[in-house]
């Protein structure tokens, strides 16, 4: 079975669109969105990432910039946290 369908069924494409649509309405994360839908950050990358650009091209350039943004800001969203936890023990 040479050349298998990345995209399998309906629901996966589904899947995708709704995910693509909850990180641009939130500003979500990969891992805030798998949290919000109960499913592992792997299937949130992988559907946003590589099925949503077969499936959408549109939804998939806004959703990389997010992904993007997101990326750029994180060493400023763990030393927040960082801050936060030594702060809090004191």
């Amino acid at each position: 079975m040479k050349g298998k369908s990345v995209i399998t069924s309906d629901g996966k494409q589904e899947r995708c669109v709704i995910l693509g649509e909850y990180i641009i309405d939130n500003s979500a994360t990969v891992r805030s969105a798998a949290k919000q839908f109960g499913i592992s950050k792997s299937t949130v990358h992988q559907d946003v990432t590589v099925r949503l650009e077969k499936i959408n091209p549109v939804l998939y350039k806004k959703v990389r910039e997010v992904l993007l943004k997101n990326k750029n800001e994180r060493h400023i969203r763990g030393g927040l946290a960082t801050k936060l936890k030594y702060s809090a023990a004191k």
